[in-house]
C-alpha cells in the first residue's frame, strides 16, 4: 500500500517522499478509519486526503469555509489533470445543479463544498446518489464554539454519515487546543479514530517580542539584520500602504497587499514577492494562506493578533524550508489597551446586531421569507454610510450573524466568468444561422473550449475572446448576455467584490433567534484570547516556544534556546559567570598587598575597562571587600 501511495504522490504531485506523519495519515484513511490530523501551517494537510482519494474509487467531498482556497485547490488539481470542482456561495442554482450532476455521472475525484451548502435539499439529494470514497473536513476547528473561527454550518457535517455510513472522515486543522480537538471528535461523531498530532514545536523558528514606540524604525533595524523575504502583518488596509511607503523611502524594497485592491494588482504584487523582485510584502492577515513560499526568513507583526491560534498560523509562514527564520511581534504600551478594546467590541449588543440585520434586508430590498442562499455584491463602507452605522461594529455584527448561521460574508476574491451551453449541437447550429452576428463568437468558444462546454461550466475570459475576434470586451459580454437571454447558454459574469449570502430565508429582525448564551460564551472566549496574547507580550522570563506549546496542550521537553527570553537568560548566565571571574581576579591581585589605580588594575588583569567591569569593581567596594583611597587608588580591605 505504501508503494502505491508513494507512486500516487510522485505521479500527481512530483514529490519523492511524504513529509513527517503524512504517510501514516494516508494509511489510516486507506484503512477506512476516521482520522484527525493536526498538522501546523506548512505541514502539507491537503496531501493527506488527496493521495488516498486518488487511490480510491469514487469522489472525495472536501468541506472548506474559504472560497478563495477552494478555488486555488481546484485550479491546482485541474492543472495536474485531476477532475475537481466546487460548490459555494454566489453560484446560481442552475450552475450548482450541473456541477452536482457531473459529480454523479462524471469521473470527478474531488468536490469542494462550503459548509453552508451541506444542508440544502439540492445538495443532499445529489449527495445520496454519489459514489463517495472519503469526506475531508478542512479547517476542522471551525466546528467548535471554543475555536477561533466558529462556523455553525460545520455542525451539519456529521449528518452526512446517514447517507453514506461506511465512508470514513478525515478532519484536518493547523491549530487546535485540547478542548477544540475533543469538540471535533464529538461533533463529527468519530468512533475509534486514529489521531495524529504533529508537534507544534518549530525548532528553526526564533520567536521574539520587541517593544518600540517607533515601529517603522524597529522594522528597518530587524530587516537590516535578517536578510531574505519578509512578511509584515498589519490590522488594517491603510497601514499596509503607509508602512510599505515608509520602507521604500528608507531603502527597503516593499509592496502592499489587501483584499480591496484590484485582482490584477493583487496578483502582480503577489508574484513580485514570490519571485523576489520585491523583498517585503506588507499585508492584512489573510495573505499567505495557500501560498507555497518556503523561504520566508522573517514574519513581523506590527499589530497584536486577536489570539494565539492566529499568531501561531501567521508567524508559522516563516521558515517552512526548515532553515533559521524569525517571528517578531512588535508592540508599544498602547497596543495592549487597543487589543482589549477591540475584543470588547467584537460582540456588539444584541439590539445592534438585530438593527444591522434589518438594515441589510432594507438595503438589499429582501422581503421576509425570501432569498435563502441568495448572494449579493456588498460594499460595507457604502452600507454603513447609508444607515449611519459604525464601520467596525457593523462588521463585527455581520460576523456574529455569520457565526449564528444567518449570513455569510465573503471577502473580495476573483472568480472568473463561467459558461455552459444548455442546448444540443443541432439547436446551437440553428442559433448560429438565425443570429449571424453571434456565429463568430460561438465558433471561437467551441474551438477554444471544446465539447466540455456542453457538459459543465468552464471559466472563460472575455478579454482573450475579444482580442481574437478583434472587438471590444464589452461587446463580447453583450453577446454572451444575449445568448444567456435566449436560453442557449448559462453565462455567469466574473466577480471581484465582497458578497453577502442569506443562508436562511430572511426573518423578522425582532424575532431573530440569536443564541444569546453562545454569543456570551464566544465574547468571553474572545476576551480570554486577547488576554493570552497580552500575557505572551509581557512575559520576559519563560521560553516563548514553551508558552505556545503550553497553550496548545503540548508539554515542552526543553526551552527552545533561541527565542528572545532564552537568549536573555543565557546572556544573564554568561554575565554572572563573567562577574564571578572578574571578582576573583581582582581580589587575588589586590590580596598580595598591591595598591593600584583602576586603569592599572584592569591593565594588569588584561580586562577591558568597560561599564560591566567597572560595575563589578563598584560592587566589591559596596560589599566592603575593597576600598578606594584618597588618591583614587584601590586596595583590598
Amino acid at each position: 500500500m505504501k508503494t502505491k501511495a508513494l507512486y500516487t504522490l510522485k505521479h500527481y504531485f512530483g514529490y519523492d517522499d511524504f513529509r513527517p506523519m503524512q504517510a501514516e495519515i494516508v494509511n489510516s484513511v486507506l484503512e477506512g478509519k476516521d482520522t484527525l490530523a493536526l498538522l501546523p501551517t506548512g505541514g502539507g494537510k491537503s496531501v493527506c486526503f488527496q493521495v488516498p482519494a486518488l487511490m480510491s474509487e469514487g469522489i472525495c467531498i472536501v468541506v472548506s469555509p474559504l472560497i478563495a482556497l477552494m478555488k486555488d485547490q481546484v485550479d491546482n488539481l485541474r492543472k495536474r489533470m485531476i477532475l475537481a470542482t466546487a460548490v459555494y456561495s454566489g453560484m446560481r442554482k442552475r450552475e450548482i445543479d450541473t456541477t452536482l450532476d457531473n459529480c454523479i455521472y462524471g469521473n470527478y475525484k474531488f468536490l469542494y463544498v462550503s459548509p453552508e451548502r451541506l444542508k440544502t435539499e439540492l445538495f443532499i439529494e445529489r449527495f445520496k446518489q454519489m459514489k463517495v470514497s472519503l469526506i475531508a473536513v478542512d479547517e476542522a476547528h471551525c466546528i467548535s464554539q471554543w475555536g477561533y473561527d466558529f462556523r455553525p454550518p460545520y455542525l451539519e457535517i456529521a449528518a452526512l454519515r446517514e447517507y453514506h455510513p461506511e465512508v470514513p472522515f478525515i478532519a484536518l486543522t493547523a491549530s487546535a487546543t485540547q478542548k477544540v480537538r475533543e469538540d471535533i471528535l464529538e461533533k463529527l461523531e468519530f468512533k475509534s479514530p486514529n489521531i495524529f498530532i504533529k508537534s507544534f514545536t518549530r525548532e528553526n523558528l526564533s520567536y521574539a517580542v520587541r517593544q518600540s514606540e517607533n515601529k517603522l524604525e524597529k522594522m528597518v533595524e530587524i530587516l537590516q539584520k535578517v536578510p531574505g523575504s519578509a512578511i509584515i502583518y498589519v490590522r488594517n488596509r491603510k497601514a499596509t500602504k503607509t508602512i510599505a511607503t515608509g520602507l521604500n523611502q528608507l531603502g527597503i524594497q516593499a509592496t502592499f497587499y489587501h483584499a480591496g485592491l484590484d485582482k490584477s494588482v493583487r496578483e502582480s504584487r503577489q508574484i513580485d514577492w514570490i519571485t523576489e523582485r520585491v523583498r517585503v510584502i506588507v499585508a492584512t492577515n489573510a495573505f499567505g494562506m495557500g501560498i507555497d513560499k518556503s523561504n520566508v526568513r522573517v514574519v513581523l507583526h506590527a499589530d497584536i493578533p486577536e489570539n494565539m491560534e492566529n499568531y501561531y498560523q501567521e508567524s508559522g509562514r516563516a521558515g517552512r524550508d526548515e532553515k533559521r527564520a524569525f517571528a517578531v511581534l512588535m508592540a508599544n504600551e498602547q497596543d495592549a489597551i487597543t487589543l482589549m478594546e477591540r475584543a470588547e467590541r467584537t460582540y456588539p449588543p444584541i439590539d445592534f446586531i438585530r438593527k444591522v440585520y434589518q438594515s441589510l434586508a432594507n438595503y438589499l430590498r429582501i422581503a421576509v421569507g425570501s432569498s435563502m442562499m441568495s448572494s449579493y455584491d456588498f460594499d460595507i463602507a457604502r452600507f454603513t454610510e447609508t444607515y449611519d452605522l459604525d464601520l467596525l461594529l457593523t462588521y463585527n455584527a455581520i460576523k456574529v450573524l455569520q457565526e449564528e448561521g444567518f449570513l455569510e460574508l465573503t471577502e473580495g476574491f476573483f472568480l472568473p466568468s463561467s459558461l455552459h451551453i444548455l442546448v444540443d449541437n443541432s439547436k446551437l447550429y440553428e442559433i448560429q444561422i438565425a443570429y449571424a452576428k453571434l456565429d463568430p463568437l460561438i465558433k471561437l468558444m467551441l474551438r477554444s473550449y471544446g465539447g466540455e462546454l456542453f457538459t459543465e461550466y468552464l471559466n472563460i475570459y472575455e478579454e482573450k475572446l475579444a482580442k481574437i475576434l478583434g472587438i471590444q470586451p464589452n461587446e463580447v459580454t453583450k453577446q454572451l448576455e444575449q445568448l444567456d437571454n435566449l436560453g442557449v447558454v448559462a453565462y455567469h459574469k466574473r466577480k471581484d467584490q465582497p458578497q453577502i449570502t442569506f443562508l436562511t430565508p430572511r426573518q423578522d429582525a425582532g424575532k431573530l433567534p440569536l443564541n444569546q448564551n453562545r454569543i456570551s460564551d464566544r465574547r468571553s472566549n474572545t476576551l480570554k484570547g486577547a488576554k493570552v496574547m497580552i500575557a505572551y507580550l509581557n512575559e520576559s522570563n519563560q521560553c516563548r516556544m514553551r508558552l505556545i506549546l503550553d497553550y496548545f496542550g503540548e508539554e515542552a521537553k526543553d526551552d527552545c534556546g533561541h527565542c528572545d527570553n532564552c537568549l536573555a537568560k543565557r546572556k544573564g548566565k554568561n554575565q554572572l559567570q563573567r562577574e564571578k571571574v572578574i571578582k576573583e581576579k581582582i581580589l587575588k591581585t589586590l590580596g598580595s598587598g598591591m595598591v593600584l589605580s583602576m586603569s592599572e588594575l584592569f591593565y594588569k588583569l588584561k580586562i577591558n575597562k568597560d561599564d560591566f567591569s567597572v560595575s563589578v569593581l563598584r560592587a566589591l567596594e559596596d560589599e566592603g571587600l575593597i576600598v578606594s583611597l584618597q588618591d583614587g587608588k584601590i586596595k583590598k580591605n
